[in-house]
């Protein structure tokens, strides 16, 4: 909640701090986002065994935050859905599920990357 009293940098400091209680929330709670970031840290290793360029990182640590993006927003809508409507209901439900394609198109995309950056890597070894 903004305090009237708060300046623009003690605002924005705030603000820092909330994300950041957000985000380690997230990473303690949620299994989604504890295995995303298990698949990145994955990912990180293999691009430093295989070198891969600048260009390749750029587009490996986009898909990696825009998976852990779309996790956390659908964490978010389902822990709200949850809130509002505690027992099964089949719009709830409905919602919840919208909610979860979210991230399974960032994961599907993050692997069309992960194909374009690792497999000609790959064939190469053999």
């Amino acid at each position: 909640m903004k305090n009237p009293n708060d300046g623009f940098l003690r605002g924005r400091l705030r603000s820092v701090k909330f994300a950041i209680r957000g985000m380690w929330l997230l990473t303690t709670t949620e299994d989604s986002i504890k295995a995303q970031l298990f698949f990145a840290l994955i990912a990180t290793i293999l691009g430093f065994y295989f070198d891969i360029s600048n260009i390749e990182w750029m587009l490996q640590f986009i898909v990696i935050g825009m998976v852990l993006v779309a996790e956390a927003l659908n964490t978010a809508v389902e822990k709200v859905a949850d809130f509002i409507h505690p027992e099964y209901h089949e719009k709830i439900g409905f919602i919840k599920d919208i909610a979860a394609g979210a991230p399974s198109f960032a994961a599907f995309t993050s692997l069309i990357v992960a194909g374009f950056i690792y497999i000609p890597k790959i064939i190469l070894l053999f």
